[in-house]
């Protein structure tokens, strides 16, 4: 049973971005002080990926993990409240995701999903994936300052409430 009223419940939905989301303003955040440059939300690819490097024709999916079903993930929960609801949602999501991965590939673009979970617990560790991926296995590593995950954390909390002020 759902512990909040029907109007509350509505309401905390309503809060939740589709876009510039805190996981996806950490991997920007990265990719950015490396000098990676890139696009976001593009609207003219299947998807619209989260962030695009025209350059490396790579698409960055980032992934709520509830939303998106993170296999073995502690946060892909099912509600306890129509239940049947969420699973056609979810099982919906995870086909329309893989659909749009597929079509990138069909059209020549690399595609890496990464996990709000990931993110959260070891940014450095999803950029050097993304950074081997980008520049190759043979790249030398980059010589910049990694923030730490508590950094971070309140650049993504500055950015998002800037956007949020702003959007009004």
């Amino acid at each position: 049973m759902d512990n909040l009223s029907p109007e509350r419940r509505s309401w905390v939905m309503s809060r939740i971005r589709s876009k510039d989301t805190k996981p996806e303003i950490i991997v920007r955040s990265l990719l950015h002080r490396a000098g990676y440059r890139f696009r976001i939300d593009c609207r003219d690819l299947p998807g619209r990926p989260d962030i695009v490097l025209p350059k490396y024709r790579t698409a960055i999916f980032v992934h709520g993990c509830f939303w998106h079903r993170h296999p073995g993930c502690p946060q892909a929960t099912i509600p306890k409240t129509r239940t049947a609801f969420w699973q056609n949602k979810f099982v919906n999501n995870v086909k329309r995701d893989q659909r749009s991965r597929r079509k990138l590939r069909e059209l020549g673009w690399k595609t890496v999903v990464v996990w709000e979970c990931q993110v959260q617990k070891n940014p450095e560790s999803v950029f050097r994936r993304l950074d081997k991926l980008l520049r190759g296995a043979n790249a030398l590593p980059l010589a910049y300052e990694v923030l730490s995950r508590r950094e971070l954390m309140q650049v993504a909390e500055k950015r998002a409430s800037y956007l949020c002020r702003c959007s009004k």
